[in-house]
Parts: C-alpha cells; sequence; structure tokens
C-alpha cells in the first residue's frame, strides 16, 4: 500500500500495562469500576458488530441515516482536504464522508488497532486511489500530534462514543481536539439523545442477550491477559437507566458471594453477593447541553442534524479563535 502510512504512538506493551493498571484500580476501589475499551478484544469486536445490526440497537442505523442524508452538506460545510476519525476501527461510515468530500487529498484514522488502520486502509485504498492514508496507532484519549497535513480539516468522532466518557473527561477531550483545529478545522460530533427510558434500556439490554455476552467479555479478557479465575456464568447483566445524569449504565452483578484471583497482579478480589461492577457509562444528550459543553472548550456548533425520528445527532463545530498552545 503505497499511500498508507503509519505512525505508531503506542509501543507493543502499552495495551498490556494499562490493562493492569485499570484492573488494579477498578477492581479494588468501591464501587467496583472497569472502563468499557476493555471489552473489545476479536471476540468483543464481533460482538458489537453483532449488536449494531440487533432491532433494539438503533444509534448505529440512525447515525447511518444522517450520515447518507447529510454527507453532501457536511462536506460543503467543512471543505475538508484532511479528514481525521479518532477511534476508526473498520471506517465503514466515513466512507460516506469521503466518498462527499471533493477536495479530500488525506484520511488519517487514529485507533489502538494497529489490525484495524491497516485493514480500514486496504479497503479504502482500492476504491480511491487517489487518497493518501495516514493511520495513527494511538489512543484518542491522550493527547495527539496530528500529521502535517493540507487544511481545512475535519476531525470526525462518530457512534456516541462521546458518552462513555464522564462529564469531566468530556471536558478534557472537547478542550484536547479544540488544542488540534487551527482556523478553518472543525468537529463532525455523533451524540445519542435522551429519549423514552425503555428505548434506552432495550439498546443495551436486547432479547437476544447478545449485549449480556459481550458485556461480560471483559472477564474472558482479564482472565486471558492476566491470569484471572472470573467465571462469566457467575456474573448476570445489568442496565439502567440512571434519570438524574441522563445516561445509561452497565454493570455485571455477582450472582453469589465469591473470590476471584487476578494471578498476573497477586490480587484476590471479594465479591458479597449482589456487588456490581460498574463496566460502562453511556450519556445522552440534548441539543442545548451539547452546545454548552462545546462552547465550554472552545467550539461554537454551526450545524446539527437528526435522523428521521430524532434519535441520534451529528453536529458540526469550529473553532471560536486561534488554535490553543499546544498541551
Amino acid at each position: 500500500m503505497n499511500d498508507f502510512q503509519l505512525t505508531r504512538t503506542l509501543d507493543e506493551h502499552a495495551a498490556g500495562a494499562a490493562l493492569r493498571a485499570d484492573v488494579l484500580h477498578g477492581l479494588t476501589r468501591m464501587p467496583k469500576v472497569l472502563p468499557p475499551k476493555w471489552f473489545y478484544d476479536a471476540r468483543g469486536s464481533e460482538l458489537f458488530e453483532e449488536i449494531t445490526r440487533l432491532p433494539e440497537y438503533y444509534p448505529t442505523r440512525a447515525e447511518r441515516e444522517i450520515l447518507l442524508e447529510r454527507a453532501r452538506e457536511i462536506a460543503a460545510a467543512s471543505g475538508a482536504r484532511t479528514l481525521v476519525e479518532l477511534g476508526s476501527g473498520s471506517s465503514e461510515k466515513t466512507r460516506h464522508l469521503i466518498e462527499a468530500l471533493p477536495a479530500l487529498e488525506v484520511y488519517v484514522p487514529v485507533d489502538v488497532s494497529e489490525s484495524a488502520l491497516a485493514g480500514a486502509a486496504r479497503t479504502l485504498l482500492a476504491g480511491h486511489p487517489g487518497l493518501r492514508v495516514h493511520g495513527l496507532l494511538a489512543d484518542f484519549t491522550a493527547p495527539l500530534r496530528l500529521p502535517d497535513t493540507p487544511g481545512p480539516r475535519l476531525v470526525v468522532f462518530l457512534g456516541g462514543t462521546i458518552g462513555n466518557l464522564l462529564p469531566a473527561q468530556r471536558a478534557e477531550f472537547l478542550r484536547a481536539v479544540r488544542a488540534m483545529l487551527s482556523p478553518g478545522d472543525a468537529l463532525l460530533l455523533g451524540t445519542d439523545l435522551v429519549k423514552e427510558e425503555s428505548v434506552l434500556v432495550a439498546a443495551y439490554d436486547d432479547a437476544r442477550g447478545v449485549t449480556a455476552e459481550f458485556n461480560r467479555n471483559v472477564l474472558a479478557v482479564i482472565d486471558r491477559e492476566l491470569d484471572a479465575d472470573f467465571r462469566a456464568a457467575d456474573f448476570e447483566h445489568v442496565a439502567l437507566w440512571n434519570r438524574e445524569e441522563e445516561w445509561i449504565e452497565m454493570r455485571l452483578r455477582a450472582r453469589t458471594e465469591l473470590t476471584v484471583k487476578i494471578r498476573a497482579l497477586d490480587l484476590v478480589v471479594p465479591f458479597g453477593a449482589g456487588e456490581e461492577i460498574l463496566t460502562e457509562v453511556s450519556a445522552k444528550f440534548r441539543q442545548e447541553g451539547v452546545r454548552e459543553e462545546l462552547a465550554a472548550a472552545g467550539l461554537d456548533l454551526v450545524h446539527w442534524w437528526t435522523d428521521a425520528e430524532g434519535r441520534f445527532a451529528l453536529s458540526l463545530s469550529v473553532a471560536d479563535g486561534p488554535r490553543a498552545a499546544d498541551g
């Protein structure tokens, strides 16, 4: 792939060290917590792809509907010559934007999976031979230094993944994105919207139990990577709507009193019957709340698009002044 370049900012041991740190911190505190990024080994990624096809899970379909309907408007508003995607994965949805951006020269996917970056590059370059792909093997939640590419740049963060960050984390993340932007650059942000509780809970607790298996997959990751003895059957999948915070919480609840050994950490973790691990928060948004959070980071919301049913939104925002200083 002559038009594919890869920059690594993660070394081969970074993921293992981060997992050890997160498990040690998360399972020795009260209440217990594990970050949702550890769902996504090969099996977890397969399960999530299956989730996106479930009738209950509307966000992927709703976001794709907006991209198909509004891609040309997004392209016209941004005029992007460089497209940067944070947490790019397979880059499947982004292809709608790539096809709609007439001036696009460079695509910069950012992901923690080198195989995902290379696979997406192969697919995109086969269909867009004039495109240059510069992959960044990086954690998008950490400060990023983008490659030197032509502007204007459009940074996209899709899938409602912003909702997995707690409010303080979101504020820090949006400030970091703002620091990447020069005058004329823009951010395209996907946000799932507040709606009926029954619809929200069903999206995270489907009738076939795929999301339950996905949730429990984090235990399989810890077993394999840290020589632990979790048994998935010992934990019940729980999804509930937190009305006060306006977010979905996914948890794993111990069915009985039990003890887990994590040998790589020389750690013994006791669980009381009914004790829970918080594995994911997925915040839902309202337009004014999104506008306020963007403004606090120095970004002006200039376009707001939703699907026909008003379930999901894409917003386009621009920097409200000169780019912030690096760091």
